[in-house]
């Protein structure tokens, strides 16, 4: 009888413990997803700050060389040259700031004289 009654105290120990154990591993899974949730919270907003800056960017592009009349490669001189605005980044951002743009109005570049007019 005695040794039915440790193995009866053993058993409660073992899942004592597993309980314990599990109970430790659902609070860090808690905190590991809330912890991705800030995460990807974090990213979506940096995504749409610069979404909105590089819409601004790129219209005021678009008025540089659309009512300004300057060439692309005049408005990133304009912008401070090429170590700060490429016009590979520039002709992106201009193209990216016109309402429905399509993939294949963006490889005309730079929207040039044979670029179609949108909006």
């Amino acid at each position: 009888m005695a040794g039915q009654t440790a193995r009866q105290m053993a058993r409660r120990a073992a899942l004592d413990a597993q309980a314990r154990m599990r109970a430790r591993r659902l609070e860090q899974e808690r905190r590991r997803d809330a912890l991705g949730v800030v995460v990807v919270s974090a990213l979506a907003e940096r995504d749409a700050v610069v979404a909105a800056c590089e819409a601004r960017a790129g219209a005021a592009l678009g008025k540089l060389t659309g009512e300004e009349g300057l060439s692309l490669a005049q408005a990133v001189q304009w912008c401070g040259g090429t170590d700060l605005l490429t016009a590979r980044e520039a002709a992106r951002l201009r193209q990216a700031s016109r309402p429905a743009a399509s993939s294949s109005h963006s490889a005309a570049g730079d929207g040039g004289p044979g670029a179609r007019a949108v909006g």
